[in-house]
């Protein structure tokens, strides 16, 4: 039985009523700001901080006030689909509710993530085939055919798999798969795209840089370079027992160069980390392939036929540079973060010596192979060290392997404050710092225990050589440790909606909070102090994961409400969101009023959205339909921004 409306009216399929609270008053539809809580005006106020304390100071720099909107935007890193998903729907393929309006989806039938729900989708005889390949992968998860016995062979011999625990981590389903088995449709071996060719003067001298910092052509938005930021200062957020470990980080960019235009760093804005990979995995690759040791670090002239690669966002183009193999492996080719390709499979099926090796590896890519090929897509991220060594009889040459590897691209993360107001005297003037903050993501290793991401893990180990110098009584500037990285230019919702003005709320889950901290310290700025501010934040338990408390600048009390997943009452933020139903109603309504939503974007993100309809829905006294259309009129004008 569904809620019922005060009207008598049923409820939307899936509405949570808003509960009624001193924030919450789900019958009331008059937007007003709220008046019987506690007193949210932000206000500065005096603390006893330290006059050497690396944190935010009230330090101010001249500055353009936000980034310059006909200035480049960094290119978008990964496809979008929505328009292909819209055709589906129409085409009948994928249902979609009605109640969903345009970019909000909620699928009766869901997105296919296993080859049993691929046939569902295509039919008996793969008649919607044509349509589906509008959002496939380009994987070819579509095009399964099955694998069939030899009627001439009288005794079946499964293919024997290798020994190793690399291969079992796997979890390979081969079905009847033999050395006889008959294999079709498997891709073409790829053309050589790229090449090696010796210096002329090969005994020539040259100072690498490749653990430090990457090689000039890795420029993210040419003719600009990566930028070298000295690390000031780092320090761990959450408590040792945290179940996801997040750093505070100050970087020095006084040397940042000017670029056009007014562009700079801004509040809400976000800077790209150029991670390396880590070197013993670099190692181990060289070694899997049997790359001798001399010639890892031996200068070479790269040819490239076309494309951006080993540039992140370059012209395509052939190229001809002078580098090392080292330095390609560690910045330029991602061994960890993304599902193995077909083309990966057919160039280490061509280089395998082991006859049980290579069939499997044919059939990995190949039509028949198809549903094994999507279970390894669709499950956990393999990594090239795991892949190689499940084959090891399978050595490509190292050109060969990169040209079917996905570029090491950039890992962005939001600044945590306001990036006017940072500023460390060291005797001579004033260094300008910037603050992030970083959470280190881990997923299981097929050797046990976590591995941990390419970005998150580098921040980590820059942050315990910084924190591990501070312990010690050392100055961590003395390190010279260094961050490569540059200012980001996309077109960032949190930066670009920003205003001075006006009442906001600021939702955000773990370190999704981060950028809302610099929200803050530059409202303290306004002289306008009766602007008001809400901020949720979601946390696992506050006792160990709660980030920068005590670290906004204001009596935090009067305008943060914390909840937790797993400690006090087991909340998450979209149900504070149904509790401060009167604040969403009243901000949503204001003629500058502004929601704010950072976190992950498919369980957070979507959560909050949900609960937000819930309220208009109660408030507003309008049907499902109605309400999503609603809240998408007011992300059209800014007041929504996720």
């Amino acid at each position: 039985m569904g809620h019922t409306h005060p009207e008598g009216q049923p409820q939307p399929e899936g509405h949570i009523c808003c509960p009624e609270t001193n924030t919450s008053h789900p019958n009331d539809p008059i937007p007003a700001e709220p008046k019987d809580i506690p007193q949210i005006k932000l206000a500065p106020i005096i603390t006893d901080r330290p006059t050497d304390s690396i944190n935010s100071s009230a330090t101010s720099l001249n500055y353009a006030s936000s980034s310059n909107p006909e200035s480049p935007t960094t290119p978008a890193t990964e496809p979008h689909v929505d328009n292909e998903l819209e055709e589906l729907k129409d085409e009948g393929i994928i249902a979609i509710a009605p109640a969903s309006p345009e970019g909000r989806r909620f699928s009766d039938q869901p997105i296919p993530s296993d080859p049993e729900e691929v046939k569902k989708i295509l039919g008996e005889g793969g008649e919607n085939r044509n349509l589906i390949d509008k959002v496939c992968c380009g994987e070819g998860c579509c095009k399964l055919e099955a694998l069939e016995l030899d009627p001439q062979s009288k005794d079946h011999v499964p293919v024997v798999v290798p020994d190793n625990d690399a291969f079992r981590s796997l979890k390979l389903k081969l079905g009847p798969l033999s050395l006889d088995s008959k294999l079709t449709r498997t891709l073409e071996l790829p053309d050589e795209v790229l090449s090696f060719v010796p210096l002329a003067d090969s005994t020539a001298s040259f100072d690498s840089t490749v653990q430090k910092h990457p090689p000039r052509f890795v420029t993210p938005h040419p003719p600009f370079e990566v930028f070298s930021a000295k690390v000031h200062h780092a320090r761990e957020l959450t408590k040792p027992s945290a179940e996801k470990r997040t750093y505070h980080f100050d970087l020095d960019v006084t040397d940042y160069p000017e670029e056009s235009g007014t562009v700079d760093f801004v509040v809400g804005g976000a800077i790209g980390v150029c991670a390396p990979n880590l070197e013993e995995v670099v190692n181990e690759v060289f070694d899997l392939l049997g790359v001798p040791r001399f010639v890892r670090d031996k200068q070479v002239i790269l040819k490239t036929t076309g494309g951006r690669w080993p540039t992140i966002w370059g012209d395509e183009m052939p190229r001809e540079l002078t580098t090392t193999r080292r330095e390609l492996l560690t910045w330029c080719s991602d061994l960890q973060s993304y599902p193995p390709s077909k083309l990966l499979f057919r160039v280490l099926a061509e280089y395998a010596h082991a006859p049980n090796e290579k069939k499997i590896l044919q059939y990995l890519s190949s039509a028949q192979g198809q549903a094994a090929f999507c279970d390894l897509r669709t499950g956990p991220h393999l990594t090239i060290t795991q892949i190689l060594n499940a084959f090891p009889s399978s050595q490509p040459p190292l050109n060969r392997l990169i040209s079917v590897l996905s570029t090491l691209m950039p890992r962005f993360y939001s600044l945590s404050q306001d990036p006017m107001i940072s500023c460390q005297r060291d005797g001579s003037g004033c260094r300008r710092l910037i603050e992030m903050a970083v959470t280190v993501h881990e997923t299981p290793n097929w050797r046990g225990g976590p591995r941990k991401g390419v970005g998150s893990g580098f921040m980590e180990r820059v942050a315990h050589k910084a924190m591990a110098a501070t312990d010690n009584g050392i100055n961590p500037l003395t390190l010279d440790l260094r961050v490569p990285m540059f200012r980001g230019l996309m077109a960032n919702p949190l930066a670009r909606e920003f205003c001075m003005d006006g009442p906001m709320m600021l939702i955000g889950s773990g370190v999704g909070i981060a950028p809302f901290r610099g929200f803050v310290h530059r409202r303290l700025r306004s002289d306008n102090v009766t602007n008001k501010v809400w901020v949720v934040q979601g946390i696992r338990d506050s006792l160990l994961d709660e980030i920068y408390s005590g670290d906004w600048g204001v009596q935090e009390d009067k305008i943060k409400t914390i909840v937790q997943s797993r400690g006090g009452q087991h909340e998450y933020v979209q149900d504070a969101v149904r509790h401060q139903a009167d604040i969403v109603w009243f901000l949503l309504n204001a003629l500058d009023g502004r929601i704010f939503v950072c976190g992950s974007a498919k369980g957070m993100g979507e959560g909050v959205e949900r609960a937000v309809v819930d309220v208009v829905i109660d408030k507003g006294n309008l049907n499902g339909e109605e309400a999503w259309a609603f809240l998408e009129g007011k992300k059209k004008e800014g007041v929504y921004i996720a």
